[in-house]
């Protein structure tokens, strides 16, 4: 019993101050809600207070918000509106932000129609809305000012583009005229240098006892074919050696060959079949010339044969002999 007692007497002081302590704690808690709850009832009363002042007061601005100023405000949407897509034609790069902007602005007219149709058009809203109008008139007008410099440099660009085009054109031009004089004068200077040969004597030959040859017009005792000529003076073309070719070609039409006879190339890019050359040395000073063609044993066919001097790709001279 003495224990007991002794327990108890020792738990007792330990309790009180755990009661004490919630005491305090629900008194504390009960004053801070009770303060809440007061302010709480204070900011209910004083938003009641401000509803009840924006009622009186669209209230009051009720006649002075009128289809007029509702209008205004549409005609504005409107207007803005017309200019983005002004502006899309101008610059599509931009449609997507532009299309984001004319988005806001639908959304803005959507919402002033809806309150004018539910009769719930106010002075806060129309507040609102002009303040929203000023914002989305500075981000338009900044648009504006963007794109109008980009289409000014384009059409700075576009000139000098323009004007580059237009002296490459010039340029082409004279570059083809010169190109032109240069050939016409390379012309006339490839036909000024052409040598000409004149002074004809070609005949046949026959051979006599003492084995020197003498002209002939026997085609039964024609052994060779001489033609003699003289190349005239050219000082424009260029001096040098040259090789000049002797062509004859008999009454049947074929140019004679033999032994001497070969192929060489023309001004015009194709071929011409020769008899006989001879290479020379040419000074710009008149030249006489023999060429001689060896019948090689074979008794030449009768009739005319036609002479043709080649020099340089090019005939500078004919002539023909008979044969009887």
């Amino acid at each position: 019993m003495s224990e007991e007692s002794g327990s108890k007497k020792n738990m007792t002081p330990a309790l009180t101050a755990i009661i004490v302590l919630l005491v305090v704690l629900l008194g504390t808690m009960t004053y801070l809600w009770s303060s809440k709850n007061g302010a709480l009832k204070e900011a209910t009363k004083k938003n009641e207070e401000l509803q009840a002042d924006i009622e009186e007061m669209n209230k009051m601005m009720a006649p002075f918000l009128g289809s007029e100023t509702t209008n205004d405000l549409m005609s504005d949407f409107t207007n803005m509106m017309d200019t983005y897509d002004a502006l899309m034609k101008k610059d599509a790069s931009k449609s997507d932000s532009l299309n984001a902007q004319k988005d806001k602005i639908q959304g803005l007219m959507t919402e002033l129609e809806t309150a004018k149709k539910n009769g719930r058009v106010t002075a806060s809203l129309i507040a609102k809305l002009k303040r929203e109008n000023e914002t989305l008139r500075q981000i338009m007008i900044s648009y504006v000012k963007q794109i109008d410099q980009l289409n000014t440099m384009n059409l700075k660009l576009t000139s000098e583009l323009d004007e580059t085009s237009s002296q490459l054109a010039e340029t082409q031009t004279e570059r083809d005229t010169y190109k032109g004089q240069a050939e016409q004068s390379a012309e006339q200077v490839r036909k000024g240098s052409k040598l000409a040969a004149y002074g004809f004597s070609s005949t046949g030959l026959r051979m006599k006892l003492n084995d020197t040859t003498e002209p002939t017009t026997k085609a039964r005792n024609c052994v060779q074919a001489k033609s003699t000529f003289t190349i005239g003076e050219n000082n424009i073309a260029t001096a040098g050696d040259r090789t000049v070719y002797l062509q004859i070609i008999d009454p049947d039409g074929k140019t004679l060959q033999g032994r001497s006879g070969g192929t060489a190339s023309s001004i015009d890019g194709g071929n011409f079949v020769y008899s006989a050359k001879r290479d020379i040395q040419y000074n710009n000073k008149a030249v006489d010339v023999t060429i001689f063609y060896d019948f090689n044993g074979e008794e030449p066919v009768k009739g005319n044969y036609k002479v043709k001097i080649y020099c340089d790709g090019q005939v500078i001279g004919s002539d023909s002999f008979t044969l009887k």
